[in-house]
C-alpha cells in the first residue's frame, strides 16, 4: 500500500490552445531574435585585431536575413493550419453588414 491514490495529471489547457499560443510567443520572439543576430557582427575583431571584412558581415546578415524569413514562415504556417480558431465573440450577429442573420435582402431588419 502506497498510501496515495494514483492519479492522472489535469490537463488545464487543450493541446491545440496551448500549441497555438506557444507559436504566437515564438512569432514575438522572432523579431527580438532577429535584433540580436543583427546586432552581432558589431562584436566581431578581424584579423589582426581590426574591423572584420565587409564582405563576411554582409553574408552572414543575408544568411540571418533568410533564416528569419523561412522561420516567419513555418510559424505562419503553424498559426494558420490549428483550424481552432474562435470565432469572433464581441461581433454582433445583427450588426449592419453581417449577412449571416440577415433573412435576405440586404438593408436593416424591420419590425413590425
Amino acid at each position: 500500500m502506497t498510501g496515495r491514490p494514483s492519479r492522472k495529471r489535469a490537463e488545464f489547457v487543450a493541446r491545440g490552445t496551448y500549441r497555438r499560443r506557444r507559436m504566437i510567443d515564438a512569432a514575438g520572439l522572432l523579431p527580438v531574435l532577429g535584433a540580436l543576430l543583427f546586432a552581432l557582427p558589431l562584436l566581431w575583431l578581424g584579423a589582426g585585431g581590426g574591423a572584420p571584412r565587409t564582405s563576411h558581415v554582409m553574408l552572414y546578415l543575408f544568411a540571418v536575413w533568410a533564416l528569419l524569413v523561412v522561420l516567419s514562415a513555418l510559424v505562419t504556417r503553424g498559426l494558420g493550419t490549428s483550424g481552432d480558431a474562435a470565432p469572433d465573440e464581441d461581433a454582433d450577429p445583427g450588426a449592419p453588414g453581417d449577412t449571416a442573420g440577415d433573412a435576405g435582402g440586404g438593408g436593416p431588419a424591420r419590425r413590425g
